[in-house]
């Protein structure tokens, strides 16, 4: 008797066991990674950690609802070939359980100790793992692994670099000095927010549904949509604000309002693209097991699927998603609404652009390095260099702790089990 052999409603038990497997490590993507959206929102006292869990739940939800299934395929076959299993599809099917395990483990870790942590080095690291294991070491894609080392390096560094051009501005402009550029330099971040807002939206969140449409939108024609779309948010957002703006002791509360769409977007973006690194697994393993069953099945990720990482997504945030936001929003640098909306249109823009220049970044380790940039135009005695070690540490061990536990799981596994 094979493991798909044994069902329960009809329906595998192991294919039960991973979509349960699948929804933790979804619950530890929400509980993680949440932040990234929302943790500068909160930090600078724009909204509440209750109110930016409602907000993040809905645009999460639909990002990984209605926008998550081409990026799975990435995960599902990006650092090894689910064709190198053929005929031995039972390792593939535990491999990739143990990496879910592995994934959601560390996840949980990391959040309850308040890391920020990239989700998708744990999954990829949990992939490695087992793959070395199973395979041996030259049937790896180093090309994804070698990415992540540089991404470590990249990330936080580009986004520092712009984070900290745009706060300058900001302080020098505009907090600090009531200068006669103040309207204009308000109108450009207005415009950078609704340009940021559109053409992550574009190429991150929609990128999958254009893909399902077989509708080809290059970057210059995102850009080219994204600007349009800028300049009517700019005129609209200016329009109804404008007696507000003139007013140097409103500037705080305006990056505040600016604030809350970008949040948005990068929260919808992120369930878009990050519900792939607790689903793609989980899609191998439909996959693995409908070709033991001689079953028919489609590459396309299933809807019941993608429900099912959405789901795990607002959970983990709705439940232990606030240690994380406080980690980033208060545990670097004491943020304001400018701060905190430098941070984020610095992030949003970095990792957009970044990605399609083909830089291997972090969105976790690009809004990290945005406010310690942040943090660096204010003052290094700013920055909590003591929180910034303990979250560089944590990057370090994630992949090398994904696979390990990937690798300690599967031996696991495959004793109990095989038979």
């Amino acid at each position: 008797m094979t493991i798909v052999e044994l069902t329960l409603f009809g329906i595998p038990l192991i294919l039960i066991s991973s979509a349960m497997l699948g929804f933790f490590t979804a619950y530890g993507v929400g509980a993680n990674d949440v932040a990234n959206a929302m943790g500068t929102s909160v930090g600078s006292k724009v909204l509440t950690i209750k109110q930016a869990i409602l907000v993040a739940a809905v645009f999460e939800f639909l990002g990984a609802f209605l926008a998550g299934g081409g990026v799975t395929q990435t995960i599902r076959k990006g650092v090894i070939d689910p064709a190198l299993f053929e005929g031995n599809l039972e390792v593939l099917i535990y491999g990739m359980i143990s990496a879910l395990f592995a994934a959601g483990t560390w996840l949980l870790v990391a959040s309850l100790r308040g890391w920020p942590v990239s989700t998708t080095h744990t999954i990829v690291g949990a992939i490695v793992g087992f793959g070395v294991y199973s395979l041996g070491i030259n049937e790896i894609n180093w090309a994804v692994v070698g990415n992540i080392g540089l991404s470590w390096i990249t990330s936080p560094l580009s986004s520092a670099l712009v984070a900290g051009l745009f706060y300058y501005i900001c302080k020098t402009y505009i907090i600090d000095n009531d200068s006669r550029f103040k309207g204009l330099i308000i109108r450009i971040y207005i415009f950078l927010a609704g340009f940021a807002i559109a053409l992550i939206t574009v190429t991150k969140g929609l990128k999958n549904i254009f893909k399902q449409q077989e509708l080809f939108v290059s970057f210059q024609q995102s850009v080219f949509i994204s600007a349009l779309a800028a300049l009517v948010f700019t005129f609209i957002f200016y329009y109804f604000s404008r007696a507000k703006l003139t007013k140097s002791e409103n500037s705080e509360s305006q990056f505040a309002y600016l604030m809350i769409f970008t949040s948005c977007a990068v929260a919808f973006a992120h369930g878009s693209n990050d519900v792939a690194n607790a689903i793609g697994p989980l899609a191998a393993i439909n996959q693995a097991t409908s070709q033991l069953l001689n079953q028919p099945y489609s590459l396309e990720t299933p809807l019941w699927i993608l429900f099912l990482g959405a789901a795990g997504i607002v959970l983990g945030l709705a439940t232990l998603g606030y240690r994380v936001m406080k980690t980033i929003g208060e545990k670097i640098v004491k943020l304001t609404p400018s701060k905190g909306f430098s941070a984020q249109l610095a992030a949003a823009l970095t990792v957009v652009i970044a990605s399609q220049l083909d830089m291997p970044v972090s969105t976790t380790h690009t809004l990290v390095g945005a406010v310690i940039g942040i943090g660096l135009v204010e003052g290094a005695s700013t920055i909590n260099f003591n929180s910034v070690r303990t979250i560089i540490l944590s990057w370090v061990v994630t992949l090398p702790a994904g696979a390990l536990l990937s690798i300690a799981f599967l031996e696991i596994f495959t004793n109990l089990f095989t038979y």
